[in-house]
């Protein structure tokens, strides 16, 4: 007769950062406090180095230098890197230089600051300047933006916060680690016996109840796009923080949600938000990543990619969702 070893308990604190909820889940309770440690130092320095929204911040400086060059500092510049690297591998559907797109629609302040419903005309839309166009030299930590261009990191340094902080925080304790950044979730060291169980939903601060559809993970991460939930009223129109590079607009809305399985929570975060910006075209490019996917269309339909498997609905009891 065998018996089968009792699953480990999960320690858990959340807490309010970077406009979000940030939840730490670790493996051996023991380990709990050091590994907040460590998340709240990751999470303080991505704010120092990356928040639009912070007169401090190195992005801050960075954009008022916009059209001479400067020298960022090495957490910046790893910033930077992932932000072009999105750019690139999605042919420039997440693009770094939406910033001021950004603040034309009216999200010119912290979420919870804008107006609820802002009566003011909207500006004239236009494609944004291109990440192309940035000249950044990563060896040096050299950077130029084009003149009139700011730069928004929001995509993707939340997805590397949460990256660095899972990996920093196994590595100094010794067991599992997960963290999780509003819709973007990393993980690292060992996973719990069943793998780390993940309530899907619209808005991560309100899940489903106990019958909403879970998945399980080991060794990867996830990222969930949408467009419902971070959104505001302008001129009488309802508009959302994903932008299309292409028109300096909110993305057209085909999709509620996007969730992505990936290596690392960037390339879920890149994959996710892309395909919110793609719409219908999201199809054929997250076949060609071979990425695994989930697609909520907004009639509620779900679309299937990469081997993502059928919905499950047990509830999933002390993890995230």
């Amino acid at each position: 007769m065998t018996t089968r070893s009792p699953e480990p308990v999960l320690a858990e604190v959340s807490f309010p950062a970077l406009g979000t909820t940030a939840v730490l889940l670790v493996t051996e309770p023991r380990a709990l406090p050091a590994a907040e440690t460590l998340l709240r130092a990751e999470l303080a320095a991505v704010d120092r180095t990356c928040s639009r929204f912070r007169a401090d911040s190195e992005l801050t400086r960075v954009n008022r230098a916009a059209g001479t060059a400067t020298t960022v500092s090495e957490g910046f510049a790893e910033a930077l890197y992932v932000a072009l690297r999105a750019a690139r591998l999605t042919g420039g559907a997440v693009d770094p230089t939406v910033g001021h797109a950004m603040v034309a629609l009216g999200y010119d302040r912290t979420f919870a600051s804008l107006r609820p419903d802002d009566v003011r005309p909207l500006p004239p839309h236009r494609p944004v300047p291109g990440w192309r166009r940035i000249a950044f030299d990563p060896d040096t930590r050299r950077l130029r933006v084009p003149p009139h261009t700011h730069l928004d990191l929001g995509a993707t340094a939340k997805a590397l916060a949460a990256d660095r902080a899972a990996r920093g925080a196994a590595a100094a304790t010794g067991c599992g680690v997960l963290v999780s950044l509003g819709g973007d979730l990393a993980t690292a060291g060992p996973a719990p016996e069943d793998g780390w169980r993940i309530a899907l939903a619209d808005d991560h601060a309100r899940p489903a109840a106990d019958h909403g559809p879970t998945v399980a993970i080991n060794g990867c991460a996830l990222a969930t796009s949408g467009v419902r939930v971070r959104t505001w009223r302008r001129a009488g129109r309802t508009l959302h923080h994903i932008i299309d590079p292409a028109t300096g607009e909110p993305a057209a809305p085909v999709w509620r949600t996007v969730t992505v399985a990936a290596a690392t929570c960037v390339d879920a975060n890149t994959a996710s938000t892309a395909a919110v910006v793609l719409g219908e075209r999201a199809l054929d490019w997250l076949r060609g990543t071979a990425l695994p996917a989930r697609l909520v269309g907004l009639d509620g339909h779900v679309v299937r990619l990469g081997g993502w498997p059928p919905d499950s609905d047990a509830p999933a009891p002390g993890g995230p969702r």
